[in-house]
């Protein structure tokens, strides 16, 4: 085969993209772009080992498959923007690149408050620099943290933090009970009394005014006017695509990038969309297009569309089943582990305990009308294990309805 795949994104998603593409049957060239000067590196522990130190750069970088070797790799340069219709993808210092097929994969960056007050202090956790950087924040004694955000990375951030010695470590959220926006609130309730026992404050009910400071934070202003003191501020309140270069080519981006059932964007066999940044119909669900956040889309997502590129650059068409994957995730916070199998967020208001009891280990299942559409253990390794027996029960349910 001739011509050339660019693949807009050397993160996770980007490095399985070119992989898959070469076990597809893509003999063409590859071509990898993105802004970070890293290899592709695995990034949930970013807000855990990492920051907590136990884990260096090269224990975190991916090693490409022997079948990728000759991939190009042009990284420390990000692109800018893409005229689909002519087949070009523009790089930050300029270049011109032309593309045969296309891969979106620019994930996400963090999403960022617009409160009143100094930025210095205040930190996010995406990239390696970004847990570099907030660890010797958050190793300085006496060090008094507030993590805004009560989700998977914030109470991550929080326990590492606690872990660490920080003095105080307060976690604020609008939200009543930490991770109740994914998980629900009997979760939610377990989650926080196991934080607090371990030291963690919340301000729950919450929302961030501004801060306090001259060049740097020194308190965070909630909306009831309650001063927190801070010397490190940790702002995980979300994310946001990474889009922006695909404007002005008439795509969906108004969540990530809007795909078909089998990854294709926009009408075009010759673009597809891998990652989180894919807001994709889940044929093991309601078909409704999501995006999906979770460390086992990268490679799902990409295993699929390279599948369906490479047949439409091949001239053939991919005799593919309905993509279907089944999102999976876990959340390490001090000792104990979170495990999701499925979808529980199709299911958050019927939550049933299916073993264990939330003062200790328990797996709970979500359910949609009879059918279970997610299952999550916490606790210690054991719940964990328990949880993925319920992995086959859920690959054999049948679709829910739209």
């Amino acid at each position: 085969m001739t011509g050339r795949v660019v693949v807009a994104g050397a993160s996770m998603g980007g490095l399985r993209a070119a992989e898959q593409l070469r076990a597809a049957g893509w003999t063409g060239a590859v071509t990898v772009v993105g802004d970070e000067p890293h290899m592709p590196y695995n990034r949930p522990p970013l807000s855990k080992e990492v920051l907590a130190g136990k884990a260096s750069f090269e224990s975190l970088a991916f090693t490409p498959k022997a079948a990728a070797a000759d991939v190009e790799w042009r990284l420390g340069t990000g692109i800018t923007g893409a005229r689909l219709d002519e087949r070009t993808v523009e790089l930050a210092d300029g270049e011109r690149l032309s593309y045969d097929g296309l891969v979106v994969a620019t994930g996400m960056r963090p999403r960022r408050l617009r409160c009143r007050g100094p930025l210095v202090g205040r930190h996010t956790v995406r990239t390696l620099t970004d847990a570099q950087i907030l660890r010797d924040a958050l190793i300085r004694p006496g060090a008094r943290v507030v993590v805004v955000g009560a989700g998977f990375i914030g109470c991550e951030v929080a326990a590492t933090a606690v872990g660490l010695g920080a003095a105080e470590v307060t976690v604020v959220d609008p939200l009543p009970l930490p991770m109740a926006g994914p998980l629900g609130d009997l979760l939610g309730r377990a989650l926080l009394r196991r934080h607090e026992e371990r030291g963690v404050r919340f301000a729950l009910g919450a929302g961030v005014a501004g801060f306090e400071g001259g060049e740097r934070v020194t308190g965070v202003v909630l909306g009831d006017g309650t001063v927190l003191a801070a010397d490190v501020v940790v702002e995980s309140v979300g994310s946001v695509a990474n889009t922006e270069w695909l404007d002005g080519n008439g795509l969906d981006l108004s969540d990530g990038v809007l795909t078909d059932g089998h990854l294709r964007v926009g009408g075009r066999p010759e673009v597809v969309a891998v990652g989180d940044i894919a807001r994709f119909p889940n044929a093991r669900y309601d078909g409704v297009p999501r995006r999906v956040e979770h460390w086992s889309i990268p490679t799902d997502t990409a295993k699929h569309a390279a599948r369906t590129l490479a047949a439409h650059l091949a001239g053939t068409e991919a005799e593919l089943a309905p993509f279907a994957p089944l999102p999976t995730f876990w959340s390490d916070q001090h000792e104990f582990r979170l495990q999701s199998f499925g979808s529980p967020l199709l299911g958050k208001d019927d939550v049933r305990i299916l073993e264990g009891d939330p003062d200790g280990d328990v797996v709970v299942g979500y359910h949609s009308g009879d059918l279970l559409v997610g299952v999550v253990a916490l606790g210690g390794q054991s719940a964990a294990m328990r949880a993925a027996r319920y992995r086959a029960q859920l690959l054999k349910q049948p679709a829910l309805t739209a």
